[in-house]
């Protein structure tokens, strides 16, 4: 700071104080001089960047003229205690002039300098912008290399180092030369050493798909990830094909390939053909019922007054029969699986009381309906008895119905026999399985067999007893190891899986009349857009009916994709996927796996990968 002497006696000090300090600073000034200094400030339009903090805040330029040296000390102390800052000041114009100038001029050198600096970052960044995207990948692709070798285990020699993971048995050749490459490529004259090991731990799920089949095997992972089922849900398009044919259902009309097994000449004649519009066949009469349709429905269902009532019957029996087929199937996959990982208790206390109790019951229902099929023709059919009443009255042991007479000779001793055969698969499941696993516990107990370590110390006299468990034996885990048997817990889980095994077969086999409820309804959706839509185009006799059927078949086309395709394909759709997964998956399906994630590059990149 330079003080500069007006005259022999006045000086002055020039520097810069906050904004917001000035009214506090000049009474200051006042009182403590006592009003023998004279202030003169100025606001700086533009803000300051603040050293200490890096706000931007609004400052003012100050002067201050005083005379005598006390003063001036008492001036420095205010300034000081209001943090301001003192700039030193030429006491001549000519000196402050030239400062002036100088000022100005390292200004500019400052300006020149920050520009070019500005420049050079620029030009710095966008070279790195370029390349910035492949330094994250290579990043990301250090770091998952790092973590990855970060869960390796180093040996006791400190030189190598241990790593147990899972690979698919058939990329195991792949994976033995990428290793021969990787140590030809580091120069090391060691070779890498891939063991394969034994171990009961449960394996990962791989299912090797393409792009077609991802799709699929995308679906069924989000219901659970496989563990005790190896099956694979196969088109489900293959399923519709053959409802379609077996209902002769083709864009909701029949197709009449063999001809109608119906004739009406027998039973009228012309002139009574001509007058009426509506007319019963009876079947008993010679020559007016020729047999079956060969495959599927005969057409002449189709204009039938009485075609729903025959074909609502009909379908309600082919899904009960196909429903009963596909959850029977369910559980003889059961029965694979039970052999693949060698459970033969589940096999004898659990497939066969489970195949034995749905066949009992709902087998012999599929059969009744054959048998009256095949029984009653129509002749007889009006004596025909109902299914549903005979297969109630089975539960009940009511057979003294009048209304109802037995579909065969020894019809309650057979349904009375099967009734009792599927009640004793009951205790088998819930009380006889969870008896023997609590007897195979103990039974291994007290062989007083423990492992420590490495060793496995039986209860022999001798050390020579005692044996050394190999390294490849040492990475087993025995589930029964880990978890402490719990009767009470095995006796729990046993009982809801026999009570819902029970009562799913029931509530199974009624869902899958939802076969039959969208079969239904498709079909009248199908009939509603053909006679009310399409039918309004082809009666158009007139001159113009090619232009009406033009336009009313655009209309035809565009609800017909809306509402069948779109809205009942999705409905069918996720009935079907429900059939799949709840009707017929749970009784085989565990689906307790973990999905197999292999260390990839591009999941980790696609930010997919999980530890």
């Amino acid at each position: 700071m330079l003080i500069h002497a007006l005259s022999s006696s006045c000086r002055f000090v020039a520097g810069v104080i906050s904004r917001e300090r000035i009214p506090t600073f000049e009474r200051m000034l006042w009182r403590v001089c006592r009003g023998n200094v004279f202030l003169r400030q100025a606001d700086i339009e533009d803000s300051l960047e603040d050293p200490a903090t890096g706000d931007q805040v609004y400052k003012s330029v100050f002067i201050i003229f005083f005379q005598g040296d006390q003063l001036k000390t008492r001036v420095k102390k205010i300034c000081e205690g209001f943090r301001a800052s003192l700039y030193p000041c030429p006491e001549t114009p000519q000196e402050r002039k030239e400062m002036a100038a100088g000022v100005a001029t390292r200004i500019d050198d400052l300006q020149m300098v920050l520009n070019q600096t500005e420049d050079h970052r620029q030009r710095v960044l966008q070279a790195a912008a370029k390349t910035v995207r492949v330094w994250f990948i290579k990043v990301r692709k250090m770091k998952a290399v790092y973590h990855t070798l970060n869960l390796c285990n180093i040996d006791v020699t400190q030189k190598c180092l241990i790593a147990e993971v899972w690979c698919p048995v058939s990329d195991m050749d792949s994976i033995q030369f990428a290793l021969r490459r990787g140590t030809e490529k580091s120069g090391s004259t060691v070779p890498s050493i891939l063991n394969r090991m034994q171990t009961k731990q449960t394996p990962p799920t791989f299912n090797k798909t393409n792009k077609f089949t991802s799709g699929f095997q995308n679906i069924v992972d989000m219901f659970s990830m496989v563990f005790a089922g190896r099956y694979i849900i196969l088109l489900m398009g293959i399923f519709s094909i053959y409802t379609g044919i077996i209902y002769n259902d083709c864009f909701s009309k029949s197709l009449n390939l063999f001809g109608s097994g119906w004739s009406v000449r027998p039973m009228f004649d012309t002139r009574t053909l001509d007058e009426n519009k509506v007319l019963q066949l009876d079947p008993a009469v010679r020559g007016v019922f020729n047999g079956p349709y060969p495959i599927g429905i005969d057409p002449i269902w189709n204009i039938a007054t009485n075609k729903l009532t025959f074909l609502n019957s009909f379908k309600m029996k082919m899904s009960v029969i196909l429903g009963v087929i596909h959850m029977l199937f369910g559980v003889s996959l059961s029965l694979f699986n039970h052999l693949y990982f060698k459970k033969p208790l589940n096999i004898y206390l659990g497939f066969i009381p489970e195949i034995v109790f749905m066949a009992s019951l709902f087998g012999y229902l599929v059969i009744l309906v054959f048998y009256k099929w095949l029984a009653y023709d129509a002749h007889t059919s009006r004596n025909a008895p109902s299914l549903l009443i005979a297969f109630i009255n089975m539960f009940l042991f009511n057979y003294n119905d009048p209304t109802n007479q037995p579909l065969y000779r020894g019809q309650m001793v057979i349904q009375t026999l099967l009734v009792l055969i599927a009640l004793a698969c009951v205790p088998c499941m819930l009380i006889v399985k969870t008896l023997v696993l609590r007897r195979q516990y103990l039974w291994k107990k007290n062989l007083g067999t423990q492992n420590f370590g490495g060793i496995r110390v039986g209860n022999g006299p001798t050390e020579d007893q005692a044996e050394i468990i190999q390294h490849d034996q040492l990475s087993q885990h025995s589930e029964n190891d880990e978890h402490e048997f719990n009767f009470g817990d095995v006796a729990v889980h046993q009982a809801i899986h026999t009570i819902e095994y029970c009562l799913g077969c029931i509530s199974n086999t009624a869902s899958y009349l939802r076969l039959w409820a969208l079969s239904l309804a498709h079909a009248q959706l199908s009939e509603v857009l053909w006679t009310m839509v399409m039918h309004l185009g082809l009666s158009s006799r007139s001159f113009g009916g090619f232009v009406v059927l033009s336009i009313i078949f655009g209309a035809f086309a565009v609800l017909t994709v809306c509402i069948l395709l779109i809205m009942e394909g999705l409905s069918a759709f996720l009935h079907a996927l429900r059939l799949h997964w709840v009707e017929f998956q749970n009784k085989f399906y565990v689906g307790q796996g973990f999905k197999f994630l292999p260390f990839t590059f591009e999941s980790i990149l696609e930010g997919r990968f999980e530890d």
